[in-house]
């Protein structure tokens, strides 16, 4: 999942930069060899921190299997973008796989090999439909989404199953205390647990992919449509927005500031009864967290045009550019042969739907149902193909989200935004 601010991938990748024309480092990378240094039954995988725990399963089945060794390089995502942007620019590449976040698949198109042959009619059905669409560039298959997440819903089974809170609710909204099903009913029980001290719900100002799956929920494209034109001050984004906005009376104030880090802190203190999050958190609260083991989970709910997410992938891509072109594809190969391996780690995630399944019905993952249903609904898609998309949710997206949760007029904002984001795009 993309999180982190251009802005600040700007400034740390420009340090990155110096440092890298330098003395030929960034980061943990260490130097850019050319590629193939390794051997030919070795792969340098290049993974933002994180990446390694979630491949390590996938690396030592594939050496057991097909002899090719993996050797990881691991990068913050701040120094990751420059150094593949530096690197794919000048054709001297240091690694034979990257691990690239679905929002820079645009940006790299041209320096990536296809990857057809992993693309089966049979593997097709088995990865979500919105991240086979993301992986298919100008009719070539660029990367195999190594993992992936969308948000579901995330609340305190421990309150909705509290009798006095049963009776109370419904005497006052006349139907049972459960998990939401309709946003009507999310509204409710946030204004229900909204009294002493608590929350319903948290409203996330500094980002933007939530409000983005109300607007996919809603009908419409986000942002921009199939043919690039700005249609962000269209109804269904006034209607996403004017409803995201309404949930912020049920909600912690400051609402402009909560981020993801917030907004989960928030939850597994206890201090919200709801959250909309992305569905690794389940198996991430701590275990001395007052909501451990009190938490169920549901799927992300659906608006008029269906269940609705802007999903979170991760896609491993060859460069076109290594001289270990084989032992690369193998890797890649494996990564989607032995997919389910990621779910055992740290992060927990994987992309085939037939690794969710498989763990679906087990004890402490429970999230794992309602991110299949959510990864499956009518409504999900992934962002749309831009170089610039980045710069768009940095620069207009998230300031224009965190004036109006401050009261601006969503209209006005509306306008205001196209505008920004058509001046970006000329």
């Amino acid at each position: 999942m993309s999180t982190r601010t251009f802005t600040s991938r700007l400034a740390l990748g420009g340090i990155c930069t110096a440092v890298a024309l330098a003395a030929s480092a960034c980061g943990a990378g260490g130097p850019a060899n050319t590629s193939g240094g390794a051997g030919p039954s070795t792969v340098n995988v290049l993974v933002e921190a994180g990446g390694h725990a979630e491949l390590t399963g996938v690396a030592e089945q594939c050496k057991k299997e097909t002899g090719v060794s993996a050797n990881f390089v691991e990068l913050p995502y701040d120094g990751m973008f420059n150094r593949l942007s530096s690197e794919f620019s000048s054709g001297n590449v240091s690694f034979d796989v990257a691990a690239l976040d679905s929002v820079w698949l645009p940006s790299f198109k041209n320096a990536v090999q296809p990857i057809d042959e992993i693309f089966t009619d049979e593997a097709k059905k088995d990865i979500f439909p919105a991240l086979v669409k993301e992986a298919n560039v100008d009719g070539h298959f660029i990367g195999l989404p190594a993992w992936t997440n969308a948000e579901i819903i995330l609340y305190r089974k421990d309150l909705f199953e509290d009798a006095k809170n049963k009776a109370d609710f419904k005497a006052k909204y006349g139907y049972d205390l459960a998990a939401p099903t309709t946003w009507k009913q999310y509204q409710d029980i946030s204004a229900f647990f909204t009294r002493d001290g608590m929350y319903g719900t948290d409203v996330k100002g500094g980002v933007e992919t939530e409000w983005l799956a109300h607007v996919l929920q809603a009908g419409s494209p986000m942002v921009l449509d199939a043919n690039n034109n700005v249609v962000i001050d269209n109804a269904a984004h006034k209607e996403a927005l004017d409803f995201y906005v309404g949930l912020a009376k049920a909600a912690p104030s400051g609402a402009a500031q909560v981020d993801w880090a917030a907004a989960q802190n928030l939850f597994n203190q206890g201090k919200t009864a709801m959250t909309r999050f992305w569905a690794h958190a389940y198996r991430q609260i701590p275990k001395d967290s007052p909501v451990a083991g009190k938490v169920g989970t549901a799927p992300m709910i659906a608006g008029p045009a269906g269940v609705g997410a802007v999903p979170g992938p991760w896609y491993l891509s060859v460069p076109k550019a290594t001289k270990n072109t084989e032992a690369a594809k193998k890797f890649v190969k494996c990564a989607y042969d032995y997919n389910d391996k990621g779910i055992e780690s740290s992060l927990g995630l994987a992309s085939r739907i037939s690794a969710f399944e498989k763990y679906q019905d087990k004890a402490g993952y429970e999230s794992f149902k309602p991110l299949i249903e959510t990864l499956t609904g009518k409504a999900t898609a992934t962002r749309p193909a831009t170089e610039k998309w980045q710069q768009i949710v940095d620069t207009v997206l998230v300031p224009m989200l965190q004036k109006a949760v401050a009261g601006g007029d969503t209209a006005t904002l509306l306008a205001d935004a196209k505008k920004q984001i058509e001046d970006l795009l000329k």
